[in-house]
């Protein structure tokens, strides 16, 4: 049987571990009894296997799976199906890493632009990438736009749409697409370094396609998405048959996973299409470790990793421009920093903050890339 290796944490005694793992087996495979199965070839070929049982603690154990590829369809759906469908329901398991065979990665496209074609959108090469976010959700087209217009002004590399802003009735998703890359192009003739805008898609497969068609026309350069809310099949094959820019990934509804973050945000996410991935950083608003934030970045920017071009990341959330030094020297150069209402609460000196946010990350990037 080709098989991918699914690692999990489980919860258990000692004295059950055995018997966990092989119904953990039997759960994420066919679903039945082991006494039910009747044919051979289930056996042999989608019937999961028990590859490695180890002790972490007195009630923790790493359980490693070997899974049927075939039973995937290699389609993205029944992958996370086969990883984490049912067991996803048992609160103790975790899903934490995915050895994948080389027939799994050709299955999947992996980012078109990635960390370098990312950097040759923007012309930045020798630092960091500045992020920001047009918020809040209730302005008017046109306010976004002049926020947008600031934010060019003052030199950010990538202003993308909060998530939350989407199609709704004070900034129809058109006249903000229009109101928002007319203003970086204005502020991008008067500073001469033209941003990328980054607006939010949102909706079904039609709206999303009719929204990909909108901005590409009014000549946007990125896309910001959210996989697990408009469905992780459904991002795949926008990636693949409609979007020709770049794509930031945002990880909206994707907390309530029992996915280590580093395979789920920077291994998944990268394998299904994501140019860049938004992730929780750690001493913000959000409980990620210092620890799992490297090892997510990492799990971005690995090579090799089949085929695939490295994911940008994006270390996000509670972000201030102040700790701009410190994200540095974490996370290196080959990083976006994003903040937005940490530029957002200077009010009326925002082109000021924001210019020092660039400025900041021009001399700590200096510092990181000569540590």
């Amino acid at each position: 049987m080709d098989a991918l290796l699914a690692t999990y944490h489980l919860t258990s005694s000692g004295h059950d571990i055995a018997a966990r793992a092989a119904a953990l087996a039997l759960e994420q495979s066919v679903e039945m009894p082991d006494a039910a199965i009747r044919s051979q070839f289930v056996r042999a070929n989608t019937l999961a296997k028990v590859a490695s049982i180890t002790a972490l603690s007195e009630q923790h154990y790493r359980v490693v799976l070997a899974l049927g590829v075939a039973t995937t369809g290699y389609e993205i759906g029944q992958l996370m199906n086969m990883l984490f469908g049912n067991c996803s329901l048992q609160e103790d398991v975790q899903l934490v890493d995915v050895e994948f065979p080389e027939a799994l990665h050709a299955a999947f496209p992996g980012p078109k632009f990635g960390l370098d074609g990312i950097r040759d959108r923007t012309g930045v090469y020798a630092r960091a990438l500045t992020c920001t976010a047009l918020k809040p959700q209730g302005l008017s087209a046109q306010e976004l736009g002049d926020l947008c217009g600031t934010f060019a002004r003052a030199g950010i590399d990538v202003i993308k749409d909060d998530h939350g802003i989407a199609d709704q009735s004070y900034a129809r998703f058109a006249e903000r697409i229009y109101a928002c890359q007319r203003a970086i192009e204005q502020g991008g003739q008067e500073i001469g370094k033209l941003a990328c805008y980054a607006p939010s898609l949102s909706g079904g497969p039609k709206m999303l396609r009719e929204q990909i068609h909108i901005a590409a026309n009014e000549g946007v350069e990125m896309l910001l998405v959210t996989p697990m809310i408009m469905g992780l099949p459904v991002f795949q094959e926008l990636i693949t048959d409609d979007i020709k820019v770049p794509v930031l990934a945002h990880p909206a509804l994707s907390g309530a996973l029992r996915i280590a973050p580093p395979l789920f945000y920077g291994k998944l996410f990268r394998m299904f299409g994501a140019d860049a991935v938004i992730f929780p950083n750690f001493g913000g608003r959000f409980s990620y470790s210092a620890q799992t934030c490297v090892q997510l970045v990492d799990a971005a920017r690995a090579t090799p990793f089949g085929n695939h071009r490295a994911s940008l990341p994006v270390p996000a959330g509670g972000m201030s421009v102040e700790r701009v030094p410190e994200m540095l020297a974490t996370y290196g150069i080959d990083t976006m920093l994003l903040i937005g209402g940490g530029l957002l609460t200077a009010g009326e000196e925002l082109l000021a903050r924001s210019i020092q946010f660039v400025e900041k990350v021009a001399d700590a990037s200096k510092l990181a890339a000569a540590a």
